[in-house]
């Protein structure tokens, strides 16, 4: 790897631009080489780095605040993070930041004026409670302090005769417990404590979640916690626009914008032009040109990198889309589909499933990203290397590319691949994987296989 190049100081081409952002966010490198576990410490510096990681409680290959670390790291053991938010003293603590995120303790506290203005800040369900449940908040008050930490389902079973829960609400059926919980939540007089096996908040009392060294210092102005919000989203991104900045936190309105002049103007952050990217940029001062991009590594959908669509489709040049919510047969790419890095270019989309019954990493579909510059064989080769990595993360013992079979057409739905007479296994009743790289993927997954077993022969 070699020396950085001084950042230009007007113009950078749109590679300049790629590898400065990789760089801001620990993805220019290869992962390290160790001789040992993760560390405390390592985890440590990726959360330093990013500033936060967002929340999400799909779990159909591993939860979104997971990857991040994973996408940087390599194999780590996950329990690092459930250290960190679930033990005093914490390290990071859940608030709304970009999404349900986790922060450090620090950033919690400079988040203060959205809790203040959950009336503005929160949706209807969230933002009617004190009119609509104000017995049950006095009620919720008193039991989180006297029985905390506490789920939603257990505080919900004091009040199941009066308030039932009920099914036949559309999206969330949230319960009054639940309701009032995370109005608390949001307004800060309860935090979460840790999260249980089923992925449920454990509800306390803020006083009793955040490290005492945080609670006793003086809560920063609304304009100096604004500042500090978009200063970390621009070291986070290293370069963007002035909606990629602000969209780290989920800033809108006068103030961060006035946040974001105050710091041009104070030297910390540069405007500069990207070639083809037509809106204003800024460049954080701390930010710097590698020479080159080596990364190889899969990126969750909710990773910082890919947070604002538009930011990736100008820098990047794809188009990607989370496609969770969208009627299958319109998907263009799949139900959960990460973006795979190599080098400075996103260059294939792969989505994924942990079959954890089954032990099998499966991919359903396997993309080349419009402009990626590798051959398909080669891409498939970095690409299947990239898999087996993740699926040992995972615990899996196998990767396995729909039903397709090495040197085949994909075999059609339905069909019997191994002549008619026999009985179907488990893995060959896997829809045909989709996508104009999976065949060539199946092919070096196949070789790596082989390759495996002549080692061990």
């Amino acid at each position: 790897m070699g020396r950085a190049t001084p950042v230009p100081r007007d113009t950078l081409s749109r590679s300049q631009a790629r590898r400065v952002a990789l760089r801001a966010q620990g993805l220019d490198r290869g992962r390290p080489e160790r001789t040992g576990p993760v560390t405390m410490r390592q985890f440590q510096q990726v959360v330093d780095r990013l500033g936060l990681l967002q929340i999400d409680s799909v779990n159909v290959l591993a939860r979104a605040h997971l990857m991040p670390a994973y996408s940087r790291l390599g194999l780590y053991d996950t329990g690092l993070l459930d250290r960190a938010a679930g033990r005093s003293p914490r390290r990071l603590v859940e608030t709304w930041a970009h999404e349900a995120s986790f922060v450090p303790p620090e950033t919690y506290r400079m988040l203060g004026w959205r809790r203040r203005a959950y009336r503005t800040q929160a949706w209807g369900s969230i933002r009617d409670v004190p009119l609509a449940h104000s017995a049950e908040v006095a009620e919720i008050r008193r039991l989180v302090a006297e029985h905390g930490p506490v789920t939603a389902s257990q505080i919900q079973a004091y009040f199941e005769a009066e308030h039932p829960r009920t099914r036949t609400e559309w999206g969330w059926n949230w319960t009054v417990a639940k309701r009032v919980l995370e109005y608390l939540f949001f307004t800060g007089e309860v935090a979460s404590a840790r999260r249980n096996a089923q992925f449920e908040r454990c509800y306390d009392l803020a006083e009793r979640v955040l490290p005492a060294a945080v609670l006793d210092r003086p809560e920063p102005s609304d304009e100096e916690a604004m500042r500090a919000l978009v200063e970390i989203g621009a070291r986070a991104h290293g370069i963007g626009s002035m909606k990629c900045l602000l969209d780290y936190f989920r800033l809108r309105g006068p103030a961060p914008a006035r946040a974001l002049e105050e710091l041009v103007e104070d030297g910390v952050l540069r405007p500069v032009r990207v070639e083809g990217w037509a809106r204003d940029v800024y460049l954080h001062r701390d930010a710097i040109v590698p020479r080159r991009a080596e990364a190889r590594t899969l990126l969750s959908p909710f990773d910082p990198l890919v947070f604002e669509r538009r930011r990736l489709e100008e820098l990047f040049g794809l188009r990607y889309r989370i496609e969770i919510y969208v009627p299958e047969h319109k998907r263009v790419h799949g139900y959960y589909v990460l973006p795979f890095l190599l080098g400075e270019d996103l260059a294939a989309l792969v989505d994924l499933k942990a079959d954890r019954r089954a032990g099998v990493l499966r991919v359903h579909s396997a993309h080349r990203a419009p402009g990626a510059s590798q051959a398909s064989a080669d891409l498939a080769g970095e690409l299947a290397a990239e898999l087996r990595v993740l699926a040992g993360w995972l615990g899996l013992a196998e990767v396995q590319v729909g039903a397709v079979r090495a040197g085949s057409s994909p075999v059609a739905e339905g069909a019997t691949p191994g002549g008619q007479g026999e009985e179907d296994s488990a893995t060959d009743r896997q829809p045909p994987a989709r996508g104009d790289l999976a065949i060539a993927l199946s092919d070096a997954l196949a070789r790596e296989e082989a390759a495996g077993l002549e080692t061990i022969a």
